[in-house]
């Protein structure tokens, strides 16, 4: 039986910080790495090789340019998705990872969502638009569970 085919996704920061603490479980399967190109994180491309990808880094602080940056995005989102087509798309967040997320829901991918690590008590915008489209929803502490009354506890993954 061949290895199922992961997607991980993340915007570069904390988010990724959070979704390399799956690392161990990489090579279980035929997986990619998606985050956004920062110089904090050129290390995976020589880690990982063909494995990564990268997206451009853009942020909502940069009003005129960020449009532009995630309509970019966006393209290269659906180019990755038909190039690695996943079975499961596995993502922490954020911006980076919501397009990943709506073109896999709709050419039939798995969406496991792991809610941030920073958010206790309130929902994050991600994880408002994913909440409905996940098929695994995890939360990493119990008390998000009366948010998102579908979601799982699975715990800190830090």
């Amino acid at each position: 039986m061949s290895k199922r085919n992961i997607l991980f996704v993340a915007s570069t920061g904390g988010h990724l910080k959070e979704l390399m603490q799956l690392e161990e479980i990489f090579n279980n399967y035929n997986f990619n790495l998606v985050t956004e190109k920062t110089e904090s994180n050129l290390y995976l491309k020589k880690k990982y090789r063909e494995r990564v990808n990268f997206l451009v880094y853009g942020t909502k602080d940069h009003v005129f340019t960020y449009p532009f940056k995630l309509i970019y995005n966006c393209f290269k989102s659906l180019w990755l998705y038909i190039k690695i087509h996943p079975d499961y798309i596995v993502t922490t967040g954020v911006h980076t990872a919501a397009a990943l997320c709506c073109l896999g829901k709709i050419f039939g991918s798995k969406i496991i969502y792991i809610e941030s690590f920073a958010n206790i008590r309130t929902k994050t915008v991600t994880g408002k638009f994913l909440y409905p489209v996940s098929d695994l929803f995890i939360v990493q502490w119990k008390s998000l569970l009366e948010l998102y009354p579908d979601a799982v506890y699975g715990g800190w993954i830090f």
